[in-house]
């Protein structure tokens, strides 16, 4: 499904949701009549009653969608800082901002991917990321779920994200296939 195709679809049952773009926690009622507009990543995004909502993937069923669970991510053998680097950003690559049709990586939101090696066959990874808009409040959700993503990589024991300002993003960051991808070149 392309950003521009939509569904409408019936809710099933209660769901759990979030709002786009302010993030905050709300159930979408059984019975509701829903458009859904993105299914990228592991979400989907809906409007309701004109309201934008983002549902997880595990949720999927309730909008008559498959149930998108996380699966552990193999990396290149052996192990090492290099191989899980590679591994981040293309795990990274399955994150998307809700509103964009566009992943954090091609969005140019991801600023550097630190790995460091703390044992054997364990890392820590430490990500600097931003977003589109400082007062974004989908900020705290597009970080935990690149954070958790992240933590589906074999080996990688912790990962903490940090959402910096400097340098402010601008359309520039992105990719040359995103730009082309929104109509930008």
């Amino acid at each position: 499904m392309s950003y521009f195709e939509r569904e409408d679809v019936i809710v099933t049952r209660d769901c759990p949701a979030v709002t786009i773009p302010y993030g905050s926690p709300v159930t979408i009622e059984k019975g509701c009549s829903a458009t859904i507009t993105q299914k990228l990543g592991n979400s989907y995004t809906v409007i309701v009653e004109g309201n934008m909502y983002r549902i997880e993937g595990v949720d999927g069923d309730a909008i008559g969608q498959e149930i998108k669970e996380e699966e552990v991510f193999m990396p290149e053998l052996p192990l090492s800082e290099k191989t899980i680097e590679d591994a981040c950003w293309i795990v990274l690559s399955e994150v998307f901002d809700p509103e964009i049709p566009v992943d954090i990586v091609n969005l140019g939101l991801v600023y550097k991917c630190y790995v460091t090696q703390e044992g054997p066959e364990k890392f820590t990874v430490l990500l600097d990321m931003t977003l589109t808009a400082p007062g974004c409040g989908m900020g705290p959700i597009i970080a935990e779920e690149a954070r958790f993503k992240v933590l589906t990589i074999k080996g990688v024991d912790k990962v903490d994200v940090n959402l910096v300002w400097d340098p402010p993003w601008s359309r520039e960051m992105m990719s040359e296939s995103a730009r082309l991808q929104l109509g930008m070149m």
